[in-house]
């Protein structure tokens, strides 16, 4: 096995801003959720955010990208296929994957475009709204997927945000049907309460015959089975996941496999941006997943990682602060 984890999912740069609620309402801009827009509209948004907020940072982003850095940072084996532009963004993001210890082949496969960036807003409760224009990432198809590397990993995992496009959700499609055939496990995330909405079918696509693995909060689980009470959502995602974890936000998450159910409590901070923590929890628990942790201990670690991230901003942590937090589960 070369990789522990080999991801796929949106290439994207995050620029992060903080904004008032006000603004947000202003500009029509539906809170709490990822929208997609089109090039003229995030160039307009980028000014505005620019001249009224001022930029608060940049950094590579993906949901898949953000689990599979902080798997390498915890000190997993990762590879990621993903897609950017032969452009100034496109190397920034393949340069930022490449210090995190990601293994990608993008030095190989930069297109003619535009690489995909993402409007993160983090509003004074903390909640992130994104708004996103993929740019060439939307053309992320099979022949980006790198097979080789795919069937010499433990396991896949693929981000919910590829259902959006035909030709990406195509690749997810392939991804998961040669890992099977390679006897390589599956988890997928949901990934945002607008991908179940909106894109349910394409989900149910992309999981066919079951996952492994699936991540997903509280409203997605909710959403996608239609079933309010959690245990009751829980149970029909059983019937398509060996393992379901679902993150609960200030009251932790629960991970069941089987008849199996564990809880885990959550670290108690002030939050300041939630962006990239489901990110940071999935990524925590995969590696903790890879390295024969047990749920408790793999979901104690994803909460505490995760806790760290929404009481700083950004979608990322140091290598350093991650490798602290892994010094108690390792001693």
């Amino acid at each position: 096995m070369k990789y522990h984890v080999y991801g796929i999912g949106n290439a994207l740069v995050d620029k992060e801003f903080e904004v008032s609620e006000q603004f947000l309402s202003e500009m029509n801009i539906e809170k709490g959720l990822m929208t997609l827009i089109e090039k003229e509209q995030q160039e307009a948004l980028l000014a505005q955010l620019k001249e009224k907020f001022g930029l608060k940072k940049r950094a590579g982003g993906g949901s898949a990208a953000n689990s599979i850095v902080a798997i390498s940072q915890f000190g997993g084996k990762t590879f990621y296929a993903c897609k950017v532009a032969d452009d100034e963004t496109g190397d920034f993001y393949m340069k930022d994957l490449a210090r995190a210890g990601v293994t990608t082949k993008l030095d190989q496969v930069k297109g003619d475009g535009v690489t995909g960036k993402c409007m993160v807003m983090v509003t004074e409760d903390a909640e992130r709204t994104m708004n996103t224009y993929l740019g060439i990432t939307s053309d992320f198809s099979e022949k980006d997927l790198h097979l080789d590397d795919l069937k010499e990993s433990e396991y896949l995992y693929i981000e919910g945000y590829l259902v959006t496009s035909d030709v990406s959700r195509n690749a997810a499609i392939r991804a998961r049907q040669v890992a099977r055939q390679n006897g390589v496990k599956t988890a997928f995330t949901f990934s945002d309460p607008a991908m179940v909405s909106y894109f349910k079918d394409g989900v149910s696509e992309i999981i066919g015959d079951g996952v492994d693995v699936l991540f997903c909060n509280e409203e997605e689980a909710s959403i996608y089975t239609g079933k309010e009470a959690l245990d009751d959502a829980i149970s029909d995602l059983t019937k398509i996941a060996n393992k379901v974890v679902v993150t609960r936000g200030s009251k932790g998450a629960k991970v069941v496999t089987g008849d199996k159910s564990v809880d885990i409590e959550v670290s108690k901070v002030k939050a300041i941006d939630t962006n990239g923590a489901g990110d940071m929890f999935a990524g925590a628990f995969m590696f903790g997943l890879t390295q024969g942790f047990s749920d408790r201990d793999a979901g104690l670690l994803a909460s505490e990682a995760a806790a760290r991230i929404v009481s700083t901003f950004g979608a990322r942590l140091e290598k350093e602060v991650q490798e602290e937090l892994l010094k108690k589960y390792l001693s």
